[in-house]
């Protein structure tokens, strides 16, 4: 594990830190201010006078951001009006503005305390996926893959540099699918220096691996999409919900394996004397660590003897972790150079 970084614990001697936390604070007061303007003017009518096309087009010419981001504002700022619970957090800086317009997507006065209360326990950055959790909970199995299936949309636009960007809404089987198929290209090809010293980030693999795709095609690999289906509901291998309609529909064609668990809800231990885990041993130590141990990715993910293998001559779940790639090759380096 890497070592932990230490702060000064006296504020004066992190001016940064304090007037970071200063400037944050700040912004945060005035984007509350903002959204609720933004709604009022949008109602207003007052942007129609200005010979703007909308209140958005005008916020953003006004503002100098994208019409897209001025939208947003008007909706977040609308929805807060009919979301008192929500509001209070935001007003009391109980939530950030990032919680708030993934709340407002799903709010109504019926779960707005249950939705607030789940915005309370995980940061901003797991919000979206612990959503969509509760999402796949309280739906309907085929309501919800039918709404997925309506969302579903591709988007591109050209960035300043030139490159294109582009925006996937793909249903979570879909999305595996894709996931997949580059993930074992990136895992199956060596990757080619730029330079001695400069390799590909993992981003640029990726877009490697999409390119290979485009121009070979899906035939040309073989990949596999884990699909778990729990007592507390379905989801791929890195924990997006899956409406459980999908599984049902592709069970039948689809390899099953058990995986038992003891009374304290761990995946029962297996063990094999061969260098490489056995697929058993691969879904008990993916169902315990689920991610990597290190950063928390979950793609590339690799298997790890802790102990090495040449130090204990077998291979048992208890001394496997899971590790992404970067951090397995990461830690190895360290340990060699120790």
């Amino acid at each position: 594990m890497a070592a932990p970084i230490v702060i000064p614990s006296k504020p004066s001697e992190r001016p940064l830190t304090r007037g970071l936390s200063i400037a944050i604070d700040s912004w945060s007061t005035s984007q509350r201010h903002v959204v609720g303007l933004a709604a009022n003017f949008a109602e207003s009518k007052e942007w129609a006078l200005t010979g703007a096309a909308t209140a958005a087009h005008w916020i953003a010419a006004t503002a100098d951001i994208e019409v897209c981001t001025a939208r947003e504002w008007i909706r977040v700022g609308r929805r807060l009006r009919t979301l008192p619970k929500i509001s209070d957090a935001f007003a009391d800086d109980l939530i950030s503005y990032s919680k708030v317009r993934a709340l407002t997507r799903l709010a109504n006065g019926d779960n707005e305390a249950e939705l607030l209360a789940i915005a309370a326990t995980v940061p901003a950055g797991q919000l979206s996926r612990a959503l969509a959790a509760w999402v796949g909970r309280t739906s309907g199995d085929g309501e919800l893959e039918r709404h997925q299936h309506q969302q579903r949309s591709v988007t591109w636009r050209t960035e300043p540099d030139g490159m294109v960007a582009f925006n996937l809404r793909l249903p979570p089987l879909l999305a595996g699918r894709l996931e997949a198929e580059l993930t074992t290209r990136v895992m199956t090809t060596r990757p080619t220096a730029t330079s001695i010293d400069e390799w590909p980030t993992l981003a640029q693999q990726h877009a490697d691996a999409f390119e290979q795709l485009l121009a070979e095609g899906a035939g040309s690999t073989t990949v596999e999409v884990v699909l778990h289906v729990r007592g507390d509901g379905c989801t791929l291998d890195d924990g997006t919900p899956v409406p459980g309609s999908v599984v049902e529909r592709i069970a039948a064609d689809s390899f099953v394996r058990a995986l038992i668990h003891n009374a304290e809800g761990r995946p029962i231990n297996a063990s094999a004397k061969q260098r490489h885990p056995s697929a058993r041993q691969k879904r008990v130590v993916k169902e315990r660590d689920r991610q990597c141990i290190e950063c928390g990715a979950t793609s590339l993910l690799e298997y790890d003897h802790v102990p090495d293998f040449a130090v204990t001559g077998h291979t048992v779940v208890d001394e496997l972790e899971l590790r992404c790639a970067p951090c397995h090759h990461r830690r190895h380096l360290q340990d060699g150079a120790a």
